[in-house]
């Protein structure tokens, strides 16, 4: 199945007490690049997002990956007096107020404002626990974001069948020119014969015209760039049917192709073949633009 290198997945869910939001989004790129945007707190959990993401199957593309998690209800933190210290804090700004004669009172708001007369003591945070947590949203962001490529896939593999076809019986309308167009010439050739010879009272030497029309043929054939361009058309349809990603596959073949096409534009004499050469390569720099978007 083709999927596409644009898409976007996002899903929000609380997960013991934490509110987790992961957006995934991506664009075209040649080779797999990924990068992570998580809450400061949970930076540690930032180096298994690529290689989780690739267990999934996401193997190409620009892939921005942003995760907020908000904790909520209980936090498991503790807080606790340090009271040898403010009983001393307390007492050296008694000292201070008698030493200089300072007005006001000494009150809690006053003590309050050192933080060291306070211990805030934090649960150990379980990392294992919190990558689980990650995960049980980013699951489900990832199958919404394989869903979108998916989906965008089998809108371009559409596309990209259709205007394989095309080419086919335009590849059908180069064979039958081709071979008119072989016929065509030994007639123009034997009618300017007979008129030069007859002018000469020489008689017509069929065998020579047989040979002139075999070289001309043979200078002009394109079967073996049609069995080509057949044989890379099955190859198509066999790499779409992959299960595996096939952008990089693809994007060879149109090379093949437009090899092909070339050299069948390089032999024509044909303004008609020309004109349907054109329209080819025309309809595989298409399919090239389009490649650029798969996986």
């Amino acid at each position: 199945m083709i999927k596409s290198m644009t898409a976007f997945g996002r899903h929000s869910e609380a997960v013991n007490n934490k509110n987790i939001t992961v957006e995934i989004k991506s664009v075209n790129n040649r080779y797999f690049d990924c990068s992570t945007r998580i809450s400061r707190n949970y930076s540690f959990l930032e180096e298994k997002i690529k290689p989780y993401l690739q267990s999934h199957g996401i193997s190409r593309g620009k892939v921005d990956v942003s995760i907020s998690i908000e904790l909520v209800g209980s936090t498991d933190v503790s807080i606790s007096l340090n009271e040898e210290y403010a009983r001393a804090y307390y007492e050296a700004l008694c000292q201070l107020k008698e030493k200089l004669e300072l007005p006001g009172e000494i009150t809690v708001a006053t003590l309050q404002r050192d933080s060291n007369i306070f211990t805030l003591t934090k649960a150990e945070e379980d990392e294992e626990q919190d990558w689980a947590d990650v995960c049980t949203v980013l699951d489900k962001a990832i199958e919404k974001f394989i869903t979108a490529r998916e989906r965008e896939g089998a809108n371009i593999e559409a596309d990209l069948r259709a205007k394989v076809e095309g080419i086919k019986e335009r590849v059908n309308t180069v064979e039958a020119h081709s071979e008119e167009d072989i016929g065509a010439y030994r007639s123009r050739l034997e009618e300017k014969l007979r008129a030069v010879l007859s002018d000469n009272k020489v008689t017509l030497d069929e065998n020579r015209i047989l040979t002139e029309c075999a070289i001309f043929a043979d200078r002009v054939a394109v079967d073996e760039e049609i069995v080509r361009l057949r044989s890379h058309f099955k190859a198509f349809e066999d790499i779409l049917a992959s299960n595996e990603p096939v952008g990089r596959k693809l994007d060879f073949l149109m090379q093949e192709m437009n090899r092909e096409t070339n050299t069948i534009g390089s032999k024509c004499s044909n303004s008609s073949i020309a004109h349907v050469v054109v329209d080819i390569k025309c309809e595989l720099e298409k399919i090239r633009e389009q490649i650029q978007n798969i996986e």
